[in-house]
């Protein structure tokens, strides 16, 4: 099948020649001792992990982690992909008619069974994007069953035992998310390609006029007794700030999180992003703060600026510059920070 693009691909030379080093400090790692042969070795969660050069028979479970190999154009190499269905509409938006041809496992996330049943020889999920101790689908029970398990760096945890997420920063978890699924797939020169439009529009971005003091807005993921939101390692985080935002919660190390009603009303956010995915809809989340008498009367609510996207722009994947875009378009609509005059490249905001 061949890769439907979304947009045409922006390259400047000085950014091409930024992507060529970060493609050298990302390159495959040496092979661990006891790779057998036909493997490609990749540092994934900090640690070496040997895969099939190339992958041929996939399992990709999310709609982040779908958009990351269509991106690359290597959707022939997934014999399966799993909790796609809430992502479909924007992946067809973006990647076209690739997402027709791949083959859904599952609705949601997976089962060890359902999984197995698909033969893969590698599986690209995360914790809690995924891989479930309590559903016995982690990457220890995939390597007795002789597949390779691909951890989300997002999701990579801090500690063994632990369940705090996130190791490195946003934009670079992503980064090398796409240069090694890149490289498992046979794709290099596909994942030179994304990051380095990745990085350019980045750096459009970064030289749009800041705010005197950046405008803190709140991530509702969802809920109704206490928020779901996102601290400093989620992708979320790195789409604020490349927006020229404060993330509420960037204090919070950890990845995805609960957090009190109280803390929502202390940090006064100047906006609120919503993540567009079931069961509970925007209306039902604007209803919860316009009802909650620590949120009903803070500007944000009152004044309604709220901004709604897709699960897929907000979960770390390509398509987090998309979103990192048009928060910026909605912070100049809202005059919370300086006009700049950029144009998202694309428009995700649900209109039902």
């Amino acid at each position: 099948m061949t890769l439907l693009p979304a947009r045409p691909l922006r390259l400047s030379a000085v950014l091409a020649a930024g992507v060529v080093a970060l493609a050298a400090c990302s390159a495959p790692a040496p092979p661990a001792a006891d790779a057998p042969a036909g493997t490609v070795t990749v540092t994934n969660c900090g640690a070496p992990a040997s895969f099939p050069s190339p992958a041929q028979r996939m399992f990709v479970n999310d709609g982040n982690m779908i958009s990351m190999v269509l991106a690359l154009g290597a959707q022939d190499r997934v014999a399966a992909v799993s909790s796609m269905q809430r992502d479909a509409e924007t992946l067809r938006r973006h990647f076209g008619a690739a997402v027709d041809g791949l083959a859904q496992a599952a609705p949601q996330y997976p089962t060890l069974e359902t999984v197995l049943a698909r033969d893969p020889d590698v599986m690209v999920a995360g914790w809690n994007y995924g891989y479930s101790e309590e559903k016995n689908l982690t990457p220890d029970r995939l390597r007795e069953q002789g597949i390779a398990p691909y951890m989300l760096t997002e999701s990579c945890r801090q500690a063994d035992g632990q369940r705090a997420r996130g190791i490195v920063d946003p934009w670079t978890a992503l980064r090398e998310d796409l240069h090694n699924l890149g490289t498992i797939t046979g794709h290099t020169s596909d994942a030179d390609r994304v990051v380095a439009d990745l990085d350019d529009r980045l750096a459009t971005l970064g030289r749009a006029p800041k705010a005197a003091t950046p405008p803190t807005v709140f991530l509702f993921d969802n809920g109704t007794e206490s928020p779901y939101s996102s601290g400093r390692f989620g992708a979320p985080q790195a789409i604020m700030e490349a927006a020229g935002a404060r993330n509420a919660l960037s204090d919070v190390d950890d990845t995805w999180t609960q957090v009190s009603w109280e803390r929502v009303a202390t940090a006064q956010p100047a906006a609120f992003l919503f993540v567009d995915y079931p069961p509970q809809t925007f209306a039902e989340k604007v209803a919860v703060l316009k009802s909650r008498p620590d949120t009903r009367d803070l500007p944000a609510v009152r004044e309604n600026r709220f901004l709604n996207l897709p699960y897929a722009l907000w979960t770390s994947g390509p398509l987090n510059v998309d979103a990192a875009e048009q928060v910026r378009a909605a912070l100049e609509r809202w005059s919370l920070v300086p006009a700049s005059g950029l144009t998202p490249e694309s428009d995700d905001v649900p209109r039902s």
